[in-house]
């Protein structure tokens, strides 16, 4: 037996995608899951409903926010008990209404992607973080934080540039947090997903790009959100305690660095 064992786990961003995958593994091995959305309740509602086991929570709001941030920690703890693990996967994704490749966009269109992904994607990442974090250190308990970067932070996104900044900018926050909580016996990890088959990702799948997307891996094929939440889920585990500060890359061999 570990020496955490199982406990209360915030997967944020988890209506649907990856963070549900994430929070579906979680709770098939035995932790109460709280699951954040941010204006997506009734997605929310159909992830618990997929959950193993009982205690789990739905927690909404915008991560834009710090003081909600902070709040939704506070809001998990209660309803969860402890919190033991953070998976900190909300994100602003990129989609045609926020594509900005620089050249080619208005200021207005360049400023507000820029402004929402970095309220989201990083500061809303990072204080959550913090509460989570205190919460451990002030309980003396040790716990896992596992950032959902992007493949993006090391090849470019052209087209969404504010998406490629903010993913590195949270892999690098998560190495300076993995030395500042090793400490407290937090670790603190990173995965980088390529492209993964998301219901946000099924049209592009299915239409004329498909194909090209696929060929980027030598496998011929794009992950599943599945793949990726049971990288999330080792991760987050004592036995992997070592692995703290690593950027781990699930991309199927499409890009490596």
């Amino acid at each position: 037996m570990s020496e955490r064992g199982t406990g209360g786990v915030i997967v944020t961003g988890a209506s649907r995608g990856i963070g549900r995958a994430t929070a579906v593994a979680f709770a098939g091995k035995g932790y109460r899951v709280a699951v954040h959305y941010g204006n997506r309740r009734e997605d929310a509602d159909e992830t618990v409903a997929q959950l193993a086991g009982t205690g789990h929570a739905v927690i909404g709001g915008d991560l834009a926010d710090p003081e909600v941030a902070r709040g939704l920690v506070a809001e998990a703890v209660e309803r969860l008990g402890t919190v033991d693990v953070l998976v900190n996967n909300a994100a602003v994704a990129p989609g045609p209404a926020n594509r900005h490749r620089i050249g080619e966009t208005s200021w207005d269109g360049w400023a507000d992607a820029w402004r929402s992904m970095l309220d989201v994607n990083l500061l809303g990442a990072v204080n959550v973080t913090w509460a989570v974090a205190q919460h451990l250190i002030d309980r003396g308990a040790p716990g896992s934080i596992v950032n959902v970067g992007s493949r993006g932070a090391f090849r470019g996104e052209p087209d969404y540039p504010a998406y490629g900044a903010t993913k590195a900018a949270l892999q690098a926050f998560g190495q300076s947090a993995a030395i500042a909580l090793a400490p407290h016996r937090i670790s603190v990890t990173s995965v980088a997903p390529g492209f993964v088959a998301t219901e946000r990702q099924a049209s592009k799948l299915a239409g004329d790009e498909g194909d090209a997307v696929r060929d980027q891996s030598p496998f011929g094929r794009v992950g599943t959100p599945e793949e990726i939440a049971s990288a999330i889920v080792h991760l987050a585990s004592p036995e992997a305690v070592w692995s703290s500060g690593a950027v781990l890359d699930l991309n199927g061999a499409s890009y490596l660095r």
